[in-house]
């Protein structure tokens, strides 16, 4: 299953505004989004830099994988 993960650099602005401490990186499939503070990729990965045709969330830079992904 395809993975695609990125980091919300909202949620990290509005981290250092309020103080808190929410996850900022997403991990997308086809089934659902998963956040946290860390990720373990464990198999090959590619890094995909897109400024024409960002993800529907915006995100410019992002990595796929069809590796099993671990959110923590």
């Amino acid at each position: 299953m395809k993975s695609i993960i990125h980091i919300n650099q909202h949620v990290i602005k509005r981290n250092a505004k309020t103080g808190e401490r929410n996850p900022v990186i997403t991990c997308k499939t086809y089934k659902s989004n998963e956040y946290g503070h860390d990720v373990v990729v464990l198999g090959p990965s590619k890094i995909k830099y897109s400024p024409d045709k960002p993800l529907s969330c915006g995100a410019k830079v992002w990595i796929e994988t069809h590796s099993e992904v671990i959110v923590i």
